[in-house]
């Protein structure tokens, strides 16, 4: 259990310089491509594991679904996907680097004027929405921005641009989260 406490107690160490950390990610999304074909993304695994879920709990509706069906109907394993271990691997690393660097913390961000609870309901309903966007979108924003971007896809840039337009519009809305 001391190792556990430990993780959390760890000094903080700083950033990477954002020039090398975009060269690494670089590196990562080539490597990406290489070895399976695809770039980054996550929403798809999302999806994916939504499938699963509904699968298990109401396999006739996923059957006459013919969203979910293309992942998860019949005899289909929702999770026999590329974008799944990728997706995976991206959240234990973010894990085992926060960890090793001294961010692995329970500490909630937010504005002087508004509580806890209603940090986390606001984050919570913007990360449905943007995964629910990220989805309408054929991709989040690692897939859209990145992968798209890099092999210059038109409908890629072309969201990412609505992405920052939008926020930059809403920023306005919710500005008392953060003021």
């Amino acid at each position: 259990m001391q190792w556990l406490r430990s993780l959390f107690n760890r000094p903080e160490k700083p950033y990477l310089h954002p020039y090398f950390a975009g060269a690494v990610l670089g590196v990562v999304l080539f490597s990406a491509f290489l070895l399976t074909g695809n770039g980054l993304g996550s929403s798809g695994a999302t999806s994916r594991i939504d499938a699963l879920l509904v699968d298990l709990v109401a396999p006739t509706h996923v059957d006459n679904t013919p969203y979910l069906l293309k992942m998860a109907g019949g005899d289909k394993n929702p999770l026999d996907d590329w974008i799944v271990p990728v997706f995976l691997g991206a959240l234990m690393g973010s894990f085992m680097s926060g960890a090793r660097n001294g961010r692995l913390k329970l500490t909630t961000t937010k504005g002087p004027h508004i509580s806890n609870s209603t940090r986390w309901l606001m984050s919570f309903l913007g990360g449905m929405i943007f995964l629910y966007g990220a989805r309408m979108a054929r991709g989040c924003t690692s897939g859209q921005a990145l992968s798209g971007g890099a092999t210059l896809a038109a409908g890629s840039w072309a969201i990412m641009l609505a992405i920052f337009a939008s926020a930059y519009l809403l920023a306005y809305f919710v500005r008392k989260l953060w003021l």
